[in-house]
């Protein structure tokens, strides 16, 4: 039987995968049995935490843990616990998230010291309370989404709540847990969150080593259905891979060959319904042993909120919502693919945008190929510098990404400078802001965009990792000269649980291109020109139509009815891994157009906003750009006083704010007089709409 401190229980194999009609035929007089949702797989893991030696927000931490550059310790590095896993994976994702240099908010804006008013009330901000975990599937174990569900101790059974933090990126369970489960939490709301089936789980092909639920490491062959994921392999075709690409790895998101993105919004509904059992687990009336339910469907306010993919999984959870178990929608720079009527347009000052709407498939992959180019035009001088390359070696890659980019006739121009000029047009053509010029080259150089651009292509292709996709893999590579096929004198595999994000590189594993002038080496020094042949196949899965890629991407488009759910999306105009003219500006304008005057959605566009917020502390991103998570919590904060009090939301506006400033990396402290509020009469500010369109003031 189920135990409530550190147990397995309930091991009940999931007959579907689909939604469950958990609220069943009763009413709220716990008449009827809490049964467990039919998609949760397995056994459910219970965990209580004091919120002293160990809790829910900070994993014992505390504040001052949080902040500190070091990570937690592990006693043996050799076999990491679950605990201590678990206590790095919330360290590194909260970090992940948000600003948490000096001179940034951390500690004084947002942090677990800062009450839900804004003021450090709260010491080191350890919240009690207790965690269930657990599968859902559909019998397979090829989905095994890992759904989490966090109860704080101040949780009111009598006015009860729940917050979605599905996770950012392609990050584990606690990847949201910053930008949304904190403020849940605060609030006495249980928190759900989900991985969405994209989650950190990783294969070590050379060893056959994957993770479990909990991260712990088992054999793949050992571990069967309870892995977070097995690459699909038989032992000889995993053996002549591991012969032919030495020291590989397969991760869920790229490798899973489930196309997992057409389930984000299915895995938020799901984690509400765990949310739900769980509840009524604990606040449940008992007949006899028997819990019987206290909240049946609709019955506790929901806010679905997260940010970038939690975003966007928000948001398609809303959409497919019909039967009330949301509430509410509070979402930051959501990455959401949009099926976009003919009717919808995008304006900014009244003058259309050069193009919107488009899917990351086709946005990501261009931007990374122009990326390195687009980095040496006059107009981008001056960017953050982001990556731990020598300038000269940065330099080198740039002029030839541009001369390869000329040479096929992708880009135009005689010389680097005119030919990098035209990249970053063609960038702007395609409706990259130029609020975006100087992000461009960090983007690339922090790697983000080449590794998003391989693993969607893989996940939308459903390619295995023995096809090699454009001759990309991953793999552990030579820190001096790249090369790849190295053997790590430590497995990645003992933290990747902790550290990983989900999409190499991350944790020690690189992105490797195996088609090199001198072998598989990291894809930045494979070929003079950071491995352009790779990239431009990548580019051209889009381009000319793969099939797998179409019907992938047509499976996760989105129509932007959210039912009348009162509704905010935050996003900053500087986006440049998810171009607002991609995001929230034409799915803003879709939901107008399809909800008419039951539309209940407010948009707010913040200038000098970008999208990672980690990134504020690097020399170049303090002095320029502000921290969207200040105004994600002002979203929750106004949500919550509409829902709770009546308070009318502000109507959609651009939110101008100022930058800090100053000597960079060494940017003056952040004061209020830089985050302007969200106004309730934001005048010439106001984003209009009509007959399918938005307009957004500059």
């Amino acid at each position: 039987m189920k135990r409530l401190s550190g147990g397995v229980a309930l091991g009940l194999a999931a007959a579907a995968f689909g939604l469950a009609a958990c609220h069943g035929n009763g009413d709220n007089n716990g008449s009827q049995t809490n049964s467990l949702p039919s998609f949760v797989s397995g056994s459910v893991r219970t965990q209580s935490y004091d919120g002293s030696s160990d809790d829910l927000l900070t994993a014992g931490l505390g504040k001052t843990g949080l902040a500190l550059a070091t990570p937690p310790g592990i006693a043996n590095a050799a076999a990491p616990s679950a605990a201590e896993l678990r206590r790095l994976a919330i360290y590194s994702n909260y970090r992940a998230l948000v600003d948490m240099s000096a001179n940034g908010g951390y500690g004084r804006f947002w942090g677990p010291n800062v009450d839900l008013n804004g003021n450090d009330t709260l010491g080191e901000g350890k919240i009690a309370g207790k965690e269930y975990l657990a599968f859902a599937d559909d019998g397979s174990g090829k989905l095994n989404v890992s759904l989490l569900v966090q109860i704080p101790t101040s949780f009111n059974p009598d006015q009860p709540c729940i917050v979605t933090a599905t996770s950012s990126g392609s990050r584990g369970v606690y990847g949201a847990i910053s930008a949304a489960g904190e403020w849940g939490l605060k609030r006495g709301c249980a928190v759900a969150y989900t991985d969405k089936g994209s989650g950190n789980g990783a294969h070590e092909l050379s060893t056959n080593t994957a993770t479990l639920i909990d991260g712990t490491l088992l054999n793949a062959a050992a571990a069967g259905k309870t892995s977070v994921f097995t690459a699909n392999l038989g032992t000889t075709d995993l053996a002549t891979f591991n012969t032919q690409f030495p020291n590989r790895y397969a991760f869920k998101h790229a490798h899973s060959q489930q196309n997992p993105e057409k389930n984000w919004g299915t895995n938020t509904l799901q984690a509400i319904q765990f949310a739900y059992w769980a509840l009524n687990d604990t606040y449940g009336p008992l007949d006899g042993t028997t819990r019987k339910t206290r909240y049946n469907r609709g019955d506790v306010t929901t806010i679905a909120a997260s940010v970038s993919n939690g975003g966007g999984a928000s948001l398609a959870a809303a959409e497919q919502d019909t039967q009330g178990w949301i509430t509410a929608v509070v979402v930051g720079e959501p990455q959401i693919n949009l099926r976009v009527p003919s009717q919808v347009s995008v304006s900014q000052g009244g003058v259309p945008v050069a193009s919107f709407g488009r899917p990351l498939a086709d946005y990501m992959t261009l931007a990374n190929v122009l990326q390195p180019c687009a980095a040496l035009a006059p107009a981008a001088a001056g960017a953050p510098y982001l990556t731990a390359l020598p300038v000269a070696t940065t330099a080198a890659i740039r002029a030839a990404r541009c001369a390869s980019l000329a040479a096929n006739g992708t880009i135009a121009g005689g010389d680097v400078n005119s030919q990098a000029t035209d990249a970053l047009a063609k960038l702007h053509q395609a409706g990259y802001q130029t609020d975006s010029d100087l992000l461009q080259a960090p983007m690339w150089d922090s790697q983000a965009v080449p590794a998003v651009a391989v693993t969607y292509a893989n996940a939308y292709t459903q390619s295995s990792v023995a096809d090699n996709l454009c001759n990309f893999s991953f793999g552990t590579t030579n820190a001096a000269t790249g090369a790849a096929g190295v053997t790590p004198l430590v497995s990645p595999m003992l933290t990747v649980f902790g550290n990983g994000n989900g999409v190499p590189p991350t944790n020690g594993i690189n992105l490797v291109y195996n088609a090199g002038t001198s072998g598989a080496a990291d894809h930045r020094f494979a070929t003079a020109d950071a491995s352009f042949a790779g990239a431009f196949c990548l580019r051209g899965l889009w381009t000319n139509a793969d099939a797998r890629m179409t019907a992938s991407v047509d499976a996760i488009r989105v129509s932007a009815n959210l039912h009348g759910k009162p509704a905010i999306i935050v996003q900053g105009r500087s986006d440049t891994l998810v171009p607002i003219n991609h995001a929230s500006r034409p799915y803003a304008a879709m939901n107008k157009f399809a909800e008419g005057n039951s539309s209940n959605l407010s948009f707010y566009e913040v200038t000098n906003g970008q999208h990672f917020d980690a990134f504020l502390g690097v020399a170049g991103f303090d002095t320029r750009f502000v921290p969207l998570h200040y105004y994600n919590l002002q979203a929750l904060n106004l949500m919550w006083a509409h829902l709770k009090n009546g308070a009318p939301l502000p109507p959609s506006q651009v939110v101008h704010t100022v930058p800090r400033g100053g000597t960079a990396g060494a940017a003056p402290a952040l004061t209020v007089a830089n985050l302007p509020a969200i106004s309730a009469s934001p005048g010439s500010n106001a984003i209009t709409f009509g007959g399918g369109g938005v307009n957004v003031p500059n």
